[in-house]
């Protein structure tokens, strides 16, 4: 990849911990660069949807900047797109946290609470990879996150978490993948995860 140099644009919301994002990617020898505007979001090579907050805050974020259309629409084509952690959250219709607050609707499921009573959960948890996976191997991933998507959105595949009870750890589709977990923080596992997406490699 240092040969290459791929240009990663992660958008800056102002919810997110950015910063730690770029770290990864620069580490990988890709070339991460902040986008906050809506030509930079629709025509990125590689686009990154981080999140780390509320809900409704950061579809306010998105609204405001004008990029929930050029989102929506890369993400429909199949546009490379990696979502970690709220981001994901961001694909489904509603969110339990922020009622009567409209997502991407990329898929028409609701984000629900966590049902364990040790919320939020923050700490390592295994992800057992689907065998369709074209990203994710299975291993132990990052988490801090108290709501999760809670079933396979129709035409995606998952890959699975257990804090008492299943929950989504990943889902992609073609070029579009999303994670409930920070990969950016989850070591040599998350580092290769990060490596196949980019490099469009398979596991």
């Amino acid at each position: 990849m240092r040969e290459s140099r791929k240009v990663v644009s992660v958008v800056s919301t102002g919810v997110a911990n950015v910063a730690s994002v770029l770290a990864a990617f620069r580490r990988l020898g890709a070339e991460p660069q902040e986008a906050d505007q809506p030509e930079a979001v629709a025509s990125a090579d590689y686009l990154v949807l981080p999140g780390v907050g509320a809900f409704a805050a950061a579809m306010q974020a998105l609204q405001t900047r004008e990029l929930v259309q050029p989102l929506q629409e890369r993400i429909r084509k199949g546009q490379p797109t990696l979502a970690i952690c709220l981001g994901l959250q961001l694909f489904a219709a509603e969110s339990e946290e922020s009622p009567n607050v409209a997502g991407l609707g990329i898929w028409s499921d609701r984000i629900v609470r966590l049902t364990s009573q040790r919320v939020p959960q923050l700490g390592w948890n295994r992800v057992d990879a689907a065998k369709e996976s074209r990203y994710l191997e299975s291993g132990y991933a990052y988490y801090a996150n108290s709501y999760c998507l809670g079933a396979e959105p129709q035409g995606w595949t998952a890959s699975w978490s257990d804090h008492d009870g299943k929950l989504v750890a990943a889902v992609e589709r073609g070029s579009v993948l999303a994670c409930q977990f920070h990969p950016e923080l989850s070591g040599a596992w998350g580092e290769q995860l990060l490596r196949r997406w980019v490099e469009g490699a398979r596991c």
